[in-house]
């Protein structure tokens, strides 16, 4: 499904030329995925680049075992450098995409990638900005790691899905934040049972509210 240029002129005239996106009305295609669908596993070709309209995605990195561990999310007119790496390469994903929440998109054809870089300049800027907002994602990831207990890397996962969503109450799992934090879910389930006795969270069935 194709996207209006007046659309994409209204949310992208201070990212892009008029002419990119000319080009992206008519190439581009239009999706809106639900809550949970997945976009890339790895071992996948990147057959297409995601542009962010409305909602989030998250991406994981997944190891030998099948544990996975957040890395970061694209949201609002946001990309993947992961995923543009993989298209300029001609590797395959390294990563998990799964739709946070409701989202829409517009995928761009992996030939394009490259194309665009040495034929529009604001889309070479893109280029180079997602890879420096992720370069600092994973910067802070690291750091999370490796100077925070899991009690404060579980209160910064939770305000990390407080901003990118605007939402404080989130429908989830004491097991997909185990995941997404690579530990188990009684080692959460007891971080969480902390958390509410001094008042940082709210827990009920399948939710957590950040306080």
């Amino acid at each position: 499904m194709q996207v209006e240029l007046r659309f994409l002129q209204e949310k992208f005239s201070n990212i892009f030329e008029n002419e990119l996106l000319k080009e992206l009305s008519q190439i581009g295609n239009y999706m809106t995925i639900e809550e949970g669908h997945v976009l890339m596993r790895p071992g996948g070709y990147i057959r297409s680049v995601p542009i962010i309209l409305n909602g989030s995605i998250k991406i994981l990195r997944t190891d030998k075992e099948g544990k996975e561990a957040l890395l970061y999310y694209i949201g609002d007119t946001d990309s993947c450098a992961m995923s543009l790496t993989c298209c300029l390469d001609r590797k395959t994903s390294e990563i998990t995409a799964i739709a946070e929440e409701r989202t829409t998109l517009i995928t761009i054809p992996v030939e394009k990638v490259e194309e665009w870089i040495s034929k529009y300049s604001s889309w070479k800027n893109f280029v180079f900005a997602t890879y420096q907002k992720r370069f600092e994602d994973l910067l802070a990831v690291i750091d999370d790691v490796v100077f925070h207990k899991l009690d404060e890397r579980l209160i910064n996962l939770l305000q990390r899905k407080a901003k990118q969503s605007g939402n404080t109450i989130f429908n989830i799992t004491h097991e997909e934040l185990a995941n997404e934090l690579a530990t188990s879910r009684e080692v959460i389930s007891r971080l969480l049972k902390q958390l509410e006795k001094i008042d940082k969270v709210k827990l009920s069935r399948n939710k957590v509210e950040l306080l």
